[in-house]
């Protein structure tokens, strides 16, 4: 059996299992080398060569995490979900529940895009304004399972149709692979190609609302009243908008995550936002949040690795197109499945397109796509596979704010369902387009 998919299948039923989704990748790589024909000393050889590679972006998210403990602190978080309760106050006004429902969905929903193409911080937001809404959650009875939906709609949907931020980025990885490829095209065109798979998100999200609208009870969580009504200093506000706009400008300039995520915390110490002697704990505490989502990205780094020196993802596509005989049908139905089965894999839609690039537009361009249905296909393939995988941080995100206090399971509760609700429509959605669209 090919190694690609024993490595994922492996890794997925382990999750599945409820095993640790680090222990799950390092278990299914060393698996899937092993199959691939590479010796144990091979394998533990190309996963340690990979971990490198996450090393990067896991401390980013520690110094994203620190950071957004460190705004928290400054009382601003209280402030808005103080303001968000009283419209949700009269527990008996089904009317207020309604409106307060909205509002929240609303919110997380444009602060989940703004982190991908407007302040592009990506995750960071989420264990700063997810956690403390945790409480009118409980109260308005809100399935966290919309919730998780929500937040990975915001962080994937965007990137893969506006040319934004994290857009910008996607779509210029898009863009060089498949010119490398042979296949030169113009970047302009990648959000037009990408306009009907986008549409499936935005379909799925609709089916998630519907599935999830009954009330789920949670173990309440006591709100005091005097937390309630915090009064912030009009200078604390201040520096805390600063510090926001000073790391992303920060970020954006030097194109580090780290850099900008250090900007923003000296900010608020330098301006007296926070004091000193609370940095050392501050930062720990957010560091230790998102250390689980820094192991993860850096044992999936490991796990790509392995599955690239197998060889396995150019046999894996070879082999099954080989029997389609001309089927141009079923063969982008099936590059659109492996594109999956890779990015569930190695959870990072980025790192799938180069994998995927240099081996389907060869193949496009022999079936005679268009360029657009080219472009459509690569871009689809590449993000399957980001909802719903364990080691994906579009999951990662959610999880970190919505399990603070137990009750949301990271595979149950956020990879099953977004799996489900987005990679679904992205499969029909990205067929039709290439099918019959473009």
């Amino acid at each position: 059996m090919n190694a690609v998919l024993v490595a994922v299948i492996v890794m997925l039923l382990l999750s599945l299992l409820r095993v640790n989704v680090v222990l799950s990748l390092v278990i299914g790589a060393v698996i899937g080398g092993l199959s691939g024909g590479l010796s144990i000393t091979e394998t533990i050889e190309a996963f340690n060569n990979g971990l490198g590679g996450g090393a990067q972006v896991a401390l980013s998210y520690g110094l994203l995490g620190g950071f957004a403990v460190a705004i928290s602190k400054t009382g601003i978080t209280e402030l808005l979900i103080s303001g968000i309760l009283k419209i949700v106050r009269k527990e008996g006004d089904s009317k207020n529940k309604a409106l307060g429902k909205v509002v929240i969905f609303f919110f997380l929903l444009l602060m989940a895009i703004f982190s991908q193409n407007l302040i592009p911080i990506h995750i960071a937001f989420v264990p700063l304004l997810v956690p403390p809404i945790l409480k009118i959650l409980n109260l308005l009875e809100v399935d966290r399972r919309l919730i998780a939906c929500i937040i990975t709609f915001g962080l994937i949907t965007p990137y893969i149709f506006l040319p934004y931020g994290f857009g910008a980025i996607y779509q210029d990885i898009v863009a060089t692979q498949i010119g490398l490829s042979g296949l030169e095209i113009k970047t302009s065109d990648i959000s037009k190609a990408m306009a009907i798979p986008a549409l499936g998100m935005v379909v799925g999200l609709a089916i998630a609302f519907y599935v999830y609208r009954k009330p789920r009870k949670y173990n309440q969580v006591d709100i005091e009243e005097d937390k309630l009504q915090v009064k912030i200093d009009n200078k604390t506000v201040l520096f805390t908008i600063v510090s926001l706009i000073g790391a992303v400008v920060i970020q954006v300039a030097t194109g580090s995550m780290i850099i900008g995520a250090l900007c923003g915390i000296l900010i608020l110490y330098v301006t007296g936002a926070l004091k000193w002697n609370e940095a050392d704990l501050i930062l720990s505490d957010g560091m230790r949040m998102m250390a689980f989502v820094g192991f993860v990205i850096i044992s999936a780094n490991g796990f790509s690795s392995v599955i690239n020196a197998t060889g396995d993802v150019e046999t894996l596509v070879k082999s099954t197109l080989s029997i389609l005989n001309g089927n141009v049908s079923l063969a982008v139905l099936l590059m659109l499945f492996i594109g999956l089965v890779v990015t569930m894999g190695i959870g990072s839609s980025f790192a799938t397109i180069p994998i995927i690039a240099a081996i389907f537009v060869p193949l496009c361009l022999e079936l005679g796509l268009s360029e657009m249905a080219i472009i459509s296909l690569i871009g689809t393939a590449g993000a399957l596979g980001d909802a719903g995988s364990p080691a994906s941080d579009s999951t990662l995100g959610p999880t970190s704010g919505l399990n603070v206090d137990g009750q949301h399971n990271h595979i149950w509760d956020t990879c099953v369902p977004t799996f489900v609700f987005y990679n679904i429509p992205l499969i029909i959605f990205g067929w039709i387009a290439v099918m019959f669209v473009l």
